[in-house]
């Protein structure tokens, strides 16, 4: 099973690591291959790949390039199975798979319910959230006393937060992680990817005849009950699923990777660790910003397809065929950062970054993501100032995804002196 046929001139073909080993090297790799490169999938897809910054920033806003899967050639031609598990961060009926008119009728209610407003009103409860999650941190400790920190305090907070925004009945929040799992991760078989398509759809189901009965001020409800503008179409069931799915998904997969990232590399810096502690509230927010760049939490994310057939860099890419992108890797490129691309560096100048992507596809919640990483940060540094990693940085296992850049655990000693 095969994407393409091979381009006539060559073009390095690299194949990803689906367990996201060591993903900056990876990405370091394919720089030096050339700023366009073909990647392999699990499964033998390939995707082009643009490792440069600015090509990378130029193909996104690229009115010849879009995001609707159903103008792949590949999967066109039946190339690629129904059941390839990757599928389902490609194959969405939401705004993410559509471009023009279609994507700013899929766009405009979303932007309209899920406002940095609404996010700020739930500032109170978000607060109360961190302080419980925080207090209850020393009873999760083992006999070592090490706390497993993304476990008991960076997953569950987002994950709370989002499901409360958007109305996910609380018995159904571990379920909802468990099937957002098989999205991200590329260990997931062919059956597990299909079982998990048909779960989510019963839940979303539930969830709407529940919110058309008895709406509240969640999202769902929202959406469910937002009149359509300039005489469009409201949303189908099915593209409203698709779009309360990928909020669940990336509203906490990411602030989970930014939380623990961002721990992560200040536990490894202390100079910088030291500086947050005397610095003042706005710190913090070179913190965010550069951990987002340092390390994003999109690894890379498919995918894009030429409406026609386009030069980038004196590579023709063919019309309809797939393009992955890179994300964390081009916020390392030394080209747009120069030298110091691979240190973290809180005092950075240049805190522009693509960790939210660009362009009209650019993600609709970044304003989540930065408030949730303020609100969980800086109370879990002052609450803990001692906090010390208790294992070897670099012994810390990846998530085994293309998609997510974080670690399975982060082990820490919060009062190690």
């Amino acid at each position: 099973m095969t994407d393409q046929t091979p381009p006539a001139s060559p073009v390095p073909l690299f194949p990803l690591d689906p367990t996201g080993a060591d993903r900056h090297h990876e990405s370091a790799l394919m720089r030096d291959l050339g700023p366009v490169i073909r990647a392999v999938l699990p499964g033998n897809v390939t995707m082009w790949v643009v490792t440069d910054y600015t090509l990378l920033t130029e193909l996104s806003t690229d009115p010849r390039v879009g995001r609707d899967w159903r103008t792949w050639e590949a999967l066109k031609r039946g190339d690629i199975p129904d059941d390839w598990p990757l599928l389902s961060m490609i194959r969405l009926n939401n705004l993410m798979a559509r471009d023009g008119a279609e994507h700013r009728r899929l766009r405009r209610p979303l932007t309209k319910a899920f406002t940095r407003n609404r996010v700020e009103r739930m500032g109170p409860r978000i607060d109360e959230i961190v302080t419980t999650m925080l207090d209850e941190l020393p009873h999760h400790a083992d006999a070592d006393g090490i706390v497993d920190l993304r476990k008991h305090y960076a997953y569950p907070f987002p994950m709370q937060v989002i499901c409360e925004l958007i109305g996910i009945p609380e018995p159904w929040w571990p379920r909802f992680r468990e099937l957002i799992d098989t999205v991200i991760r590329t260990d997931t078989t062919p059956q597990q990817f299909i079982d998990s398509q048909n779960e989510r759809h019963d839940y979303f189901q539930q969830l709407f005849t529940m919110r058309r009965k008895n709406p509240t001020d969640d999202l769902t409800s929202a959406l469910l009950t937002t009149p359509p503008e300039h005489g469009e179409e409201p949303f189908t069931d099915e593209e409203l699923e698709d779009t309360l799915w990928t909020l669940i998904g990336a509203g906490h997969e990411t602030s989970i990777s930014l939380i623990v990232n961002a721990t992560r590399a200040l536990l490894t810096h202390p100079d910088q660790h030291h500086h947050i502690k005397t610095g003042n509230k706005n710190t913090w927010h070179h913190v965010i910003e550069e951990t987002l760049r340092y390390d994003s939490p999109v690894g890379n994310f498919p995918a894009r397809f030429p409406t026609e057939d386009i030069t980038i860099a004196g590579i023709t890419i063919p019309k309809g065929d797939a393009i992955l992108a890179p994300w964390s890797g081009v916020n390392r490129d030394p080209n747009q950062y120069g030298p110091t691309a691979n240190q973290f560096n809180i005092h950075r100048t240049n805190k522009r970054h693509l960790a939210f992507g660009t362009g009209p596809h650019i993600c609709i919640g970044p304003h989540l993501a930065r408030f949730e990483a303020m609100a969980a940060l800086p109370p879990l540094f002052t609450r803990y100032p001692h906090l010390t990693l208790a294992t070897n940085p670099t012994t810390l296992p990846p998530v085994p995804s293309l998609f997510s850049n974080s670690t399975t655990t982060l082990p820490v000693h919060l009062n190690h002196h």
